[in-house]
């Protein structure tokens, strides 16, 4: 039989139909679950798809028919940051459920990267696809409408979606939690996130904390926002430069948890204690807060939850039933206590 094999040795199609005393279009459509044939040939081809281990190339059918494949595209900007990874196993649990597969894009926060990325993912033709961030290019808009796909833009709640959205309003969220400090008697506080060359939540999110400080009458004393990744060490070193700077915050507010929790390993290091020297704010509530002797004040959101909607909004669209098109995740504030407590008066 090995003359029908390719060069990888993968057993193909036609020794299945040799094997089963059929044509190979019979046995393409035994495999496709097609009609023409008896429950007798049907039995036979998958016995002997059984027998020779025949694995079926899915793209390739789906490309000779009229249908798409059962692969959803998903873009996330990096697997660095746990949120994101959070947010793919939620999509990943659901999809799974209904029998879809994820091909997973990542653009590292740049829109070019995720034009490239939804031009080759389309060419795949995937059932739906699955976006980060509500920012995306004119011709990367153009492809998506072209496509008639469902589309479920996440992270970014956005009540104009292109098609569908599952997200939290980060503006707000960080309103929130910049209001929270004040509150708790900080006037001077500082930041430490990553590089907002373009739109995204974390911008919105320092946007609405400096509000909130500024309206509560304290100060943002610096912004740091440096050309790295959100995790552990560079909130580690972007805090040693923050307090190197001479900025003398009495507060820091991280983009995320895993930065937040790298700046408390520095000012522990340097003999600064929290939150009695100087208090530190994540944002996620990410597992990493739990093996902390302190309770870090952080941002609730449930991101597992987040992926598994985003995966049920886009299969509702595909089993023709009706979709709420905008969903609101919501956000909880975790007082913490890697900052003061609350005054008694």
């Amino acid at each position: 039989m090995s003359e029908n094999r390719g060069g990888n040795g993968k057993v193909s199609l036609a020794e299945v139909a040799r094997a089963a005393g059929v044509s190979k279009m019979t046995a393409s459509r035994v495999l496709r679950g097609g009609g023409g044939y008896s429950e007798k040939t049907r039995a036979e081809v998958m016995a002997q798809v059984e027998r020779l281990g025949y694995v079926p190339n899915r793209i390739a059918t789906a490309f000779a028919s009229d249908q798409g494949t059962t692969f959803v595209g998903v873009s996330i900007p990096d697997l660095g940051n746990e949120a994101f990874a959070r947010v793919l196993e939620g999509i990943g649990d659901k999809l799974g459920l209904h029998g879809y597969q994820t091909v997973l894009g990542l653009t590292r926060h740049t829109l070019a990267e995720e034009e490239d990325w939804i031009r080759t993912v389309l060419s795949w033709r995937p059932a739906g696809l699955i976006l980060t961030g509500r920012s995306h290019s004119p011709r990367a808009v153009e492809m998506l409408r072209s496509s008639g796909l469902p589309v479920v833009e996440i992270w970014d709640l956005n009540s104009s979606p292109l098609d569908m959205c599952v997200g939290l309003d980060h503006y707000d969220c960080g309103f929130e939690m910049g209001r929270f400090l004040v509150g708790r008697g900080y006037r001077r506080v500082g930041y430490v996130g990553t590089s907002h060359d373009t739109a995204n939540a974390a911008t919105a999110r320092l946007e609405g904390f400096a509000k909130a400080v500024t309206d509560g009458g304290g100060t943002v004393a610096r912004q740091l926002c440096l050309h790295d990744t959100a995790t552990f060490y560079p909130g580690y070193y972007g805090t040693e430069q923050l307090l190197a700077s001479g900025c003398e915050p009495e507060c820091v507010f991280y983009q995320n948890d895993s930065m937040a929790f790298g700046g408390l390993q520095y000012c522990q290091r340097i003999g600064l204690h929290v939150p009695g020297d100087i208090g530190i704010v994540g944002w996620g509530d990410m597992p990493v807060a739990s093996v902390l002797s302190h309770r870090l004040t952080s941002m609730h959101v449930s991101t597992l939850k987040l992926g598994r909607v985003a995966a049920e909004m886009l299969v509702g669209r595909l089993s023709g039933e009706p979709v709420e098109p905008v969903r609101d995740v919501g956000y909880a504030l975790i007082p913490g206590s890697t900052i003061r407590p609350e005054r008694v008066d």
